[in-house]
């Protein structure tokens, strides 16, 4: 397969596209039709064998970078389909969401029945490819956004929909450009694979290495991992007889942040309670880590930050580390592992006080075991920021190839 740059094109009413190509209305290429729902007060209407498509069936694959519909979360019986004349959508059918949520979608690989929140669009002949169009259609999604109407929810009407112009390659070049978007797809997904078994493994682990359930040590260069068997009774339930327990304000001083002037022109970034919120000139505490726990708002969010950095008024920040007695990057994980939100106090923009967390009892191991703990989790969650960032990658990607792939100016041809 091989790109080249096109030379030839055509003037249309949806702007330059190659002399080749064609355009034409959706209502041309494919045969519309819009659901509805059979009535839910009807017993013998609902979980049957027929899968239902609703709006929330498609967002969720397109959450999940998939575009075949498998299953649904609703199925109809063949009382219920009669009850509205629904017509069953064939398999491989293009599944277009026109209400509330604009513009995604999904293909069928059975047939269904459809809400009155899709319009379905099923090939009249076999020159049509529904993975270009699902595609094409993707690119589309702002534009029917806009062409929506409705004041208690946003609907794109049947006629404008049927009436929208699109370009028409020949189907072995709409093959070619959806096969390219499909491989970009499937590395997606399987960077999102990644991510969620990253941090499933790094849920798994926080749950028994900070607890001490399992311990760990390193000998002769390997980690060790062992059950632990021996424990003692603390008021914050069993921990390991070696551990101890502490109270916050024994390894640290806890400060309020101060209000920040952020500037465009800044390189200090600025915590807020929700994490970094822009950047400054100027810093409030430059140390190799400082934890930041969300005061207000999001109270008790806990970030790690590094170096110089400055700390709004809605956050509290740390200082004064007693470094023989806690690892920093341990202490993050542990009091992220504690849930500290569900300690603020209920009012209208919920608080968690510094007098609370100061008295705050944790659990501690030898500074050793923290730091082998610690490092097995900052490593989990640098692998995890790769994938984020591979996956950024991907989607920049698949936008800059849709935006010159899909109008014509850059072709395919087989080698």
């Amino acid at each position: 397969m091989k790109f080249y740059k096109e030379t030839e094109f055509q003037e249309t009413e949806i702007g330059e596209i190659p002399k080749e190509w064609e355009v034409v209305k959706i209502n041309k290429l494919f045969n519309l039709y819009k659901g509805t729902t059979p009535s839910t007060k009807i017993k013998e209407y609902w979980n049957g064998t027929i899968p239902f498509v609703t709006p929330t069936d498609i967002t969720k694959l397109n959450d999940l970078n998939e575009m075949y519909l498998k299953t649904t979360e609703n199925y109809i019986t063949e009382k219920g389909l009669k009850s509205k004349g629904l017509k069953l959508v064939p398999k491989d059918s293009l599944l277009f969401t026109s209400r509330a949520t604009i513009g995604y979608l999904a293909i069928n690989k059975t047939e269904v029945a459809i809400n009155q929140g899709i319009i379905s669009l099923i090939p009249k002949d076999a020159n049509i490819d529904v993975n270009f169009f699902y595609y094409f259609l993707q690119k589309l999604k702002s534009l029917f956004e806009n062409l929506a109407g409705g004041s208690t929810y946003r609907e794109i009407s049947m006629s404008t929909f049927s009436n929208a112009i699109v370009p028409l390659p020949s189907l072995p070049e709409q093959k070619r450009i959806a096969d390219i978007f499909s491989t970009i797809d499937r590395a997606i997904k399987n960077v999102n694979n990644a991510i969620v078994r990253l941090e499933n493994l790094k849920k798994a682990l926080m749950n028994e290495l900070l607890t001490g359930r399992i311990r760990v040590k390193e000998e002769d260069g390997k980690l060790i991992f062992h059950r632990e068997t021996e424990f003692q009774e603390t008021e914050i339930g069993g921990i390991p007889k070696e551990w101890k327990i502490v109270k916050l304000k024994e390894i640290l001083t806890l400060r309020n942040g101060k209000r920040p002037t952020l500037s465009e022109d800044g390189w200090v970034p600025v915590y807020g309670a929700n994490g970094i919120m822009g950047c400054t000139t100027d810093f409030l505490i430059d140390n190799d880590y400082t934890i930041v726990i969300g005061r207000v708002g999001a109270s008790g969010e806990v970030h790690l930050a590094q170096g110089k950095i400055w700390v709004s008024d809605n956050a509290l920040y740390s200082e004064k580390v007693n470094s023989s007695k806690v690892f920093m990057p341990f202490l993050y994980y542990l009091l992220k592992d504690k849930k500290l939100s569900r300690f603020a106090h209920k009012t209208t923009h919920p608080i968690i006080t510094q007098s609370f967390l100061n008295n705050l009892p944790i659990q501690l191991p030898s500074l050793a075991e923290q730091q082998i703990i610690a490092d097995i989790l900052l490593t989990i969650d640098g692998a995890i920021e790769l994938y984020y960032k591979e996956k950024d990658v991907l989607g920049r990607l698949k936008k800059g190839l849709m935006d010159v792939l899909l109008t014509g100016k850059v072709r395919m041809r087989e080698d």
